[in-house]
């Protein structure tokens, strides 16, 4: 018979039965196969949960929070789970009390106010889902298609203030949040800095925040607060500070709602949206020059009159790896959209988890499968890509405003007269196309991985900030480093000086002693990291955000040992004894 995971496995305990009354029993998971695809990261994290438990409403949400305090179980807040970092997921075994994963995926509204210049998302609201909503509006969210992982939640990109492609926009921000929060005595509150009147009864206010049941004269726009990160443009120009742009631990942009990483239980927030870019234009740079892409970025960010669009940079490296292991996720976005490409990785995660019960192949066989279907296709990348990728090694891609086109036309003819590298601009599809490539990326290395488990111990994936002012921006790794690396993934938000580092690493390899060398190397650089994927389990948080984390859940309930902190109650890192 199938196991069940966690403390509670194999009795009717008082808090299933409690939690199966408030969001019915098909809804309250236990057993391990039910539960896996919740328990697991994309990337990273694992461990047993004592249940999933998934909400239809906000009201249901409020009561299986409650019921779960009340029991003393820690609780995780869970939206899609597309984390990188472990941060959605319980992280191994060693938690002294039960642990409870709060899904909100099926709590999926979203409220247009002001004409869709500013929306309410509920916990389980995607970016896709947003977009979509947005699209015939003319307007479009903080993040478009680029995120790490299709799929992905509004609330997420919030609770981790993730940046996202879109140079102008910075990281996902909001101080416009309903949330509830455990106060150090023990005492549920719900806080309301939504910004929006819904009266004062906890109940009252979720059950018409769930309907959309209020006015537009409930909604105040004169309290200061904002939706987004107004200062951004202004901030990523500053091209001589000695300081990242953006980082998750930047004190700047960590409030309440914004940075909480699951330290709080977020029922709604309240963003801006922006106008769509018509007419825009995309340039595919090459280069051999590392410092000739350096040269481009900072002449742009000090002299031009607008900022890109996005400024998306990719080695050749992951150029090649994403041709071979990104090809089917490119093929499925290309051919089916990106409406229902969530339910494929649901569906894929089902029958991972079934071949795992069985014993059928072992991990990894799906991904095989996929490969090698997508190897059946014909080339799918343009001619002029894979050209300059034979002739370069750095590819940076540009999407600039319509009246941007001119100058940057004239800007480009003169920079490169003499230098090593060219450029051309972009037909609609050959733009599609790259920006698609440059998205398939992300999830070729755990493609990798997972196809030649034979030679790969593991994927160390980093995202790292550089400082403003940093002229080098290339890598040079110790001998030993680069001697345990099968390859290295170079990719990011070039602009904003955010690069993802994917390591492949040989098989046999310290993983942990392997990113203990390269975190040394980055503090050397003056880095920052993460950058946009947060701490999750993977990174200590730093002081400032570790203060911040302990404001917020002053208890230690919500989300116990996120950025490596004590998982005990109150930050105690011994024994407690459980209540359940």
């Amino acid at each position: 018979m199938e196991g069940q995971s966690g403390a509670m496995a194999g009795k009717p305990t008082e808090l299933l039965v409690r939690l199966r009354g408030i969001v019915g029993g098909s809804h309250v998971l236990t057993r391990d196969r039910q539960t896996r695809r919740f328990r697991l990261g994309y990337r990273f994290g694992a461990g047993k949960v004592a249940a999933v438990v998934r909400p239809g409403t906000l009201v249901e949400q409020w009561h299986a929070l409650a019921a779960c305090i009340d029991a003393g179980a820690a609780i995780i807040m869970q939206a899609a789970n597309t984390g990188l970092t472990g941060g959605s997921t319980p992280h191994g075994d060693a938690y002294d009390r039960p642990v409870v994963i709060i899904s909100t995926t099926r709590i999926k509204a979203i409220h247009l106010i002001d004409g869709g210049r500013q929306v309410i998302c509920l916990p389980g609201a995607t970016l896709d889902a947003l977009e979509r909503r947005l699209r015939p509006l003319g307007r479009e969210p903080h993040s478009v298609i680029g995120s790490s992982c299709l799929g992905a939640s509004v609330m997420g990109g919030i609770c981790n203030n993730s940046g996202g492609s879109l140079v102008r926009r910075g990281p996902a921000y909001t101080e416009l949040a309903l949330y509830a929060r455990l106060e150090a005595d023990g005492r549920l509150s719900l806080v309301n800095h939504l910004g929006v009147a819904l009266g004062d009864d906890p109940e009252t206010m979720l059950n018409r925040l769930d309907r959309g049941a209020f006015t537009d004269a409930d909604v105040m726009h004169e309290d200061g607060r904002r939706a987004s990160d107004h200062d951004y443009a202004t901030h990523v120009r500053d091209i001589d500070a000695d300081t990242p742009a953006r980082f998750n631990a930047d004190p700047r942009k960590l409030h309440e709602a914004s940075g909480s990483a699951g330290k709080l239980a977020l029922f709604a927030v309240r963003l801006d949206s922006f106008a769509k870019e018509d007419g825009s234009g995309v340039f595919y740079i090459g280069t051999d020059d590392a410092d000739l892409l350096a040269t481009v970025r900072r002449d742009m960010l000090r002299d031009f009159g607008g900022l890109p669009i996005a400024a998306e940079y990719v080695h050749r490296t992951a150029f090649d790896i994403a041709a071979d292991y990104g090809k089917d996720l490119f093929l499925a976005v290309r051919m089916l959209g990106t409406d229902r490409l969530p339910a494929l990785f649901a569906a894929k995660a089902r029958v991972d988890g079934w071949i795992d019960a069985l014993g059928l192949g072992g991990r990894g066989l799906t991904d095989r499968w996929l490969n090698r279907l997508a190897g059946l296709f014909p080339q799918h990348l343009p001619a002029r890509m894979r050209a300059y990728r034979d002739r370069y090694a750095h590819h940076l891609m540009l999407r600039m405003a319509a009246e941007d086109l001119v100058a940057m036309r004239a800007y480009l003819q003169g920079s490169f007269a003499g230098r090593d590298g060219d450029y051309f601009e972009c037909s609609t599809e050959e733009a599609d196309k790259a920006f698609l490539h440059r998205f398939a990326v992300a999830g070729a290395a755990v493609r990798y991985r997972e196809v030649h488990r034979d030679r790969v111990e593991d994927i160390v994936a980093l995202d790292i900030a550089l400082p403003r002012n940093a002229r080098v921006w290339t890598e040079t790794l110790p001998p030993a480093i680069e001697a345990a690396a099968i390859a290295k993934l170079y990719y990011g938000h070039f602009f904003c000086h955010v690069f993802h580092q994917d390591y492949v690493v040989r098989k046999g390899t310290d993983v942990h002693d392997f990113e203990a060398q390269l975190l040394r190397v980055l503090d050397d650089r003056g880095a920052e990291y993460p950058a946009e994927h947060n701490v999750g389990h993977l990174y200590p948080a730093k002081p400032a955000l570790a203060d911040f984390y302990r404001t917020l859940d002053p208890s230690n309930r919500m989300n116990p040992g996120i950025g490596q902190m004590p998982m005990g109650s109150h930050y105690d890192s011994g024994p407690e004894s459980s209540c359940l």
